[in-house]
């Protein structure tokens, strides 16, 4: 018996998929990946952990980085979250990996010593200018005030 794949993805749904493929964006999947299996190892409950190895909230979190991965308009070109002109995490998200990061960041070092080193030289490449069509208030934003 065969099971029904469901309808196709969208449009928008397959480029997202084929965006994160690319070698830098695999790499920071990976990267945040890593650091959520160390924080989570040491720090949360591991008696209900999943097949990743993290506990529910480390998922979820986890779940969201990708999403957020996916849909940046910046694509391969995207700087550090912390460079970033455009904040896509929800406080709540950017604070939790602001937390998973300050511990997981400096074991990285030892435990996944090439992810880290990229992640420290990405960190120092600039960011790209500001993608068209991106509804983020930046400098250049006029104020009612201003016009």
């Amino acid at each position: 018996m065969e099971t029904d794949p469901g309808p196709p993805p969208s449009e928008g749904a397959a480029r997202r998929a084929a965006r994160l493929q690319t070698p830098r964006l695999r790499r920071e999947q990976a990267t945040m990946e890593a650091m959520l299996r160390l924080n989570c190892a040491d720090n949360h409950d591991r008696t209900a952990v999943n097949g990743e190895g993290l506990c529910p909230e480390c998922a979820a979190l986890l779940a969201y980085s990708r999403k957020r991965l996916a849909a940046c308009p910046f694509g391969p070109e995207k700087p550090t979250c912390v460079n970033c002109q455009i904040h896509c995490y929800g406080p709540k998200q950017r604070e939790e990996t602001r937390v998973v990061m300050r511990y997981a960041g400096p074991r990285m070092l030892l435990r996944h010593p090439v992810l880290a080193l990229m992640h420290v030289i990405d960190g120092k490449r600039p960011a790209p200018p500001k993608p068209r069509g991106v509804n983020a208030a930046g400098p250049a934003a006029k104020t009612p005030i201003e016009k």
